[in-house]
């Protein structure tokens, strides 16, 4: 096991990214870079990255309990790797576009609400549960591991499915 002092560090360091993460996200929707195309490519793009992290947790989890330690390490690091990638795109999209409101009416308006809020809320949430538990793993506290993993995998799997879904609702309104 690791030591005491460089589980603090990475504690210190993953509350740090949990808080400037969302604080630029939210910061960045308010800037608008000038003189640019709108990337309206992009949405379709990330919202296949979300779908394949959904694909791939699910199967780190067939690796892991397989006894494949290394394959699951690996896949849960292109998870990583993925949710930035989908981030990077996520704020270039919104920094050149407006955002889209959605169109539609009746029940469907109050279930895209409720999926696109909790999507929201929970994938605020699921950073540092993430980062937790990959530091975990690293420091090899495998028991904590797992226990922070119990949580993390439903909630990292609700946000990438649900990433998907606000797209597939929303998609029909955008404007380009």
């Amino acid at each position: 096991m690791k030591s005491v002092s460089q589980e603090k560090r990475f504690n210190t360091i993953i509350t740090i990214i949990s808080i400037v993460i969302p604080v630029v996200v939210a910061l960045l929707f308010t800037v608008k870079i000038p003189n640019v195309e709108p990337l309206s490519f992009l949405p379709p793009i990330y919202a296949t990255i979300n779908g394949l992290t959904a694909v791939f947790l699910l199967v780190a989890v067939w690796a892991i309990k397989q006894g494949r330690e290394k394959l699951h390490q690996n896949i849960m690091t292109l998870n990583i790797a993925l949710s930035l990638l989908f981030l990077i795109m996520y704020i270039a999209y919104h920094m050149t576009s407006d955002s889209t409101l959605y169109g539609g009416d009746g029940y469907l308006k109050y279930v895209y609400y409720f999926i696109l809020v909790t999507h929201i809320i929970l994938s605020i949430a699921i950073v540092p549960l993430v980062l937790r538990t990959y530091a975990k793993a690293y420091l090899k506290d495998f028991e904590e591991h797992r226990a922070l993993a119990k949580y993390t995998f439903p909630i990292w799997l609700y946000v990438a499915v649900t990433g998907v879904v606000v797209y597939l609702m929303i998609s029909p309104y955008y404007t380009h």
